[in-house]
């Protein structure tokens, strides 16, 4: 009887943990931190603008110092196309069903700004023209308009 009441527990302890989601978990966290989420659809190995707004925004000192300093959490849903680089069932699954919320366009690059119950605030299509320091502020601007 132990036995089986151990099943069903993991059981449903197992379904749970799949169901909560980076996007839900940033929603989560964007909500108790009082924080924005910046949400970026991406082709890292084969859309160069992609690829050029991670090097040149994402990946920089002045965009991570946001999700330091507790003004965003960051997800990106990545559509690599090279099977090395595929991401889990899960990942591809969240990733699918974020595009069908909020990019039924299937732009590339694609990055939007939210506040934590997932209302979004702001877009940018394609590589964003300013540099890493004016879009980092551009969301602090958000963050303390909130």
């Amino acid at each position: 009887m132990k036995t089986i009441f151990t099943a069903i527990f993991l059981a449903l302890f197992s379904v749970l943990a799949i169901a909560q989601t980076r996007f839900e978990k940033a929603k989560k966290t964007a909500s108790e931190q009082n924080e924005l989420i910046l949400l970026n659809f991406s082709g890292s190995d084969w859309c160069i603008p992609c690829i050029k707004l991670h090097k040149n925004i994402i990946e920089t000192e002045t965009f991570k110092q946001l999700t330091t300093d507790h003004i965003l959490e960051y997800v990106n849903a990545d559509f690599p196309r090279s099977k090395k680089n595929q991401p889990s069932a899960e990942i591809k699954k969240e990733n699918a069903s974020l595009a069908e919320r909020y990019n039924s366009k299937g732009l590339f690059p694609f990055t939007l700004l939210l506040n934590s119950e997932g209302k979004i605030l702001k877009t940018w299509e394609g590589l964003p023209s300013e540099s890493a320091v004016s879009f980092s502020n551009e969301i602090k601007s958000f963050y303390q308009k909130k």
